[in-house]
């Protein structure tokens, strides 16, 4: 099966310390890839159990593999909406080489910075 991500970008950034040595930590996000994606179905299996974790899953979206996303990473879609990662997911019946990122509501914001990938 062949994946044609014609949803939407996405960005993932990875959360930094951004004070001066000795100060009191700011975290800040820096730019780690971006991704053109494509929605998932959230199923209710997958969304109850995260419930019973106290975790709000909100999306599930497929993404091209790469190997980098985290769940430690933050995803800001072209909306602007913010969404912590649960959970990366290889897929391995698809064509190009794809992987499930599972999206969470999150609390905190961060300040999205205007830069490119390093």
């Amino acid at each position: 099966m062949t994946q044609n991500f014609g949803d939407g970008v996405v960005n993932i950034y990875t959360v930094t310390n951004s004070a001066q040595p000795g100060y009191q930590p700011v975290p800040a996000l820096t730019l780690k890839c971006v991704l053109r994606y494509e929605e998932q179905r959230l199923g209710i299996q997958r969304y109850y159990t995260g419930q019973q974790n106290q975790i709000q899953i909100e999306r599930v979206i497929r993404t091209p593999r790469y190997g980098n996303v985290t769940n430690q990473d933050i995803a800001v879609t072209e909306s602007g909406k913010q969404y912590g990662i649960d959970l990366v997911q290889a897929v391995t019946d698809v064509y190009p080489a794809s992987q499930d990122i599972t999206l969470t509501k999150i609390e905190q914001k961060y300040e999205v910075p205007d830069d490119e990938v390093e």
